[in-house]
């Protein structure tokens, strides 16, 4: 079986850092995760992923403590800080959150970092290869430009490929299905040295593929070069698009050119990501606590309805229990979700002034969105065949209402920064 059928369609999911950075622990993830196999499982959504830091017992918020003591074994390999995550202890590691993750009917994941743990390097501890020490397999001027916990690694070094394998072999034993590996899929803080972990994506390839569980695999953090599309999908399921997104209109607007470009790539198994979906309540670690997101609705809508056509892997970002009935709507939406699962032929179909306009088909539907960019409600007036619609059972998604059409045109009204999303 190739790994991309472990993903035919965009992974659904959740993740931990919009809302709490570094600073995510057990109860809080398994709140989460419980909140979801109660009110979105049924729609779809299934992945639970810890982000960075599970591993360093005094991390807090966006910001990381340069050097600080990370939890490690004696293999020189990262393992859950007991502090935060108790049910750790006895060195049984993620395994039984999983355990009570997979009860719920849900699917468990993890961030990590490439490389090896400069503490490893520092300290010269061994690896499962015998005679093999962090030092003979590092690479110490591959760093992370924005956290020091990880040198890269020497892929040419004997037991470097080990090394990847019983990392692997340690999450698969956690019963981890989805693994978001970071510093490795950008150019952005490598201007001299873009897409620089080349082979280090090959390796972690390998190692999952011998490792006997299917495990997802994704890639940050972006932009990741579109001159390595073929790469990127001949080793990972999805990869990001872009750097960290935030509730921000002009990081929103600034998706559209992502997306026409990277549209070519989306296939079944490989997915170009638009990142986490900032929308709810977010930054619970922050000094001044939590805050609702920043989109207005119409901007939500807008958000949903691009991940949604694009194709994009769909990541919430936000603390699921806060959800409102409005935030729940935008999430269990089963029209818009069966689009962004069954689909095909996702395109940009026209761009004009404020509006923009993508279609796509199913084997039982035809859809188009039509997006106004503009600062301004505006009123369409657009025919039906640019809209590549016939306007016969035409029904708005969002609304559920059904379209108004008239001498052969598709009539609406578009709210600044909003969008309406058509199916036939």
């Amino acid at each position: 079986m190739s790994f991309k059928d472990w993903a035919l369609t965009p992974p659904m999911g959740w993740n931990s850092w919009d809302c709490f950075g570094t600073s995510i622990d057990e109860e809080t993830l398994l709140a989460n995760a419980q909140f979801m196999a109660e009110n979105l499982k049924e729609y779809g959504w299934q992945y639970v992923v810890c982000d960075i830091q599970w591993y360093q017992p005094t991390a807090r918020g966006l910001y990381y403590k340069n050097f600080a003591e990370l939890n490690m074994d004696e293999y020189s390999r990262l393992i859950p800080a007991v502090n935060r995550f108790p049910s750790s202890a006895g060195g049984k590691g993620f395994r039984p959150i999983a355990d009570k993750i997979h009860a719920m009917g849900l699917k468990f994941g993890i961030h990590i970092m490439r490389g090896i743990p400069r503490q490893a390097v520092h300290r010269n501890t061994p690896t499962v290869t015998q005679g093999v020490t962090a030092r003979d397999i590092a690479q110490s001027f591959s760093l992370c430009l924005w956290n020091t916990d990880m040198y890269g690694i020497n892929c040419n070094a004997h037991g470097a490929q080990e090394y990847y394998d019983s990392i692997i072999e340690l999450y698969a034993s956690w019963d981890v299905d989805f693994i978001k590996c970071d510093d490795i899929a950008n150019t952005e803080f490598k201007p001299h040295d873009p897409y620089s972990a080349e082979k280090e994506i090959e390796m972690l390839r390998k190692a999952i593929d011998k490792c006997g569980r299917n495990i997802v695999l994704s890639l940050s953090p972006g932009p990741a070069p579109i001159e390595k599309a073929d790469h990127l999908s001949e080793h990972a399921n999805m990869w990001r698009m872009t750097g960290d997104f935030w509730d921000d209109w002009d990081k929103l607007y600034a998706m559209f050119k992502r997306c026409e470009s990277w549209q070519p790539y989306v296939k079944p198994g490989t997915w170009p990501d638009c990142d986490m979906i900032p929308i709810g309540t977010l930054d619970h670690h922050s000094q001044n606590g939590k805050r609702l997101t920043n989109f207005t609705h119409d901007e939500q809508i807008t958000l949903m309805t691009l991940w949604s056509i694009f194709r994009s892997p769909l990541i919430l970002g936000c603390h699921l229990p806060d959800c409102d009935e409005e935030t729940l709507k935008l999430f269990t939406n089963k029209d818009v979700i069966e689009l962004n699962q069954t689909a095909t032929a996702s395109r940009k179909q026209f761009e004009n002034s404020n509006i923009i306009c993508w279609t796509a088909e199913s084997k039982k539907h035809r859809y188009t969105a039509v997006f106004n960019v503009g600062s301004y409600e505006i009123k369409l007036c657009e025919s039906l065949e640019k809209l590549c619609l016939e306007g016969k059972n035409t029904t708005e998604l969002w609304t559920k209402e059904e379209a108004e059409a008239a001498d052969g045109k598709l009539i609406c009204q578009i709210p600044a920064h909003g969008a309406k999303l058509f199916r036939e």
